[in-house]
């Protein structure tokens, strides 16, 4: 395989490790295939937890649970926020706490996911 599949968020290393396990046993396409089969399951859980009711009533606001999304590009997939502001509520600032989102869901149904890829890959 020319590339080689990566992953840049702590936490996921046991995740990057089956990933490159199954790569090297299967063409990069398909393996990419099953990423995103784990990544849609994971997008499809965000936008089912709960809203808090927002302050803002402004006409047009999206609520950032609506904004959960994956894009696919030729050699990776991404899973994140449609608001800017979306890493700042995960990761906190200097001046918020943490209010994560994805670490949290990821890690309690994590072999949700791993069995949608394996399905994926071997059937």
């Amino acid at each position: 395989m020319s590339k080689e599949v990566e992953f840049y968020d702590s936490g996921f290393g046991e995740f990057e490790k089956m990933m490159k396990e199954y790569a090297e046993k299967v063409s990069e396409g398909k393996a990419l295939d099953a990423i995103e089969a784990g990544a849609q399951e994971f997008v499809n859980d965000l936008l089912r937890l709960p809203k808090p009711r927002s302050r803002i009533t402004k006409a047009g606001y999206t609520h950032i649970i609506d904004t959960f999304a994956l894009e696919r590009t030729e050699s990776n997939i991404k899973v994140g926020w449609g608001k800017y502001y979306g890493p700042m509520l995960e990761h906190g600032t200097r001046k918020m706490a943490v209010r994560a989102h994805l670490k949290p869901l990821f890690e309690q149904n994590k072999e949700k996911y791993y069995k949608k890829m394996t399905e994926c890959i071997f059937g």
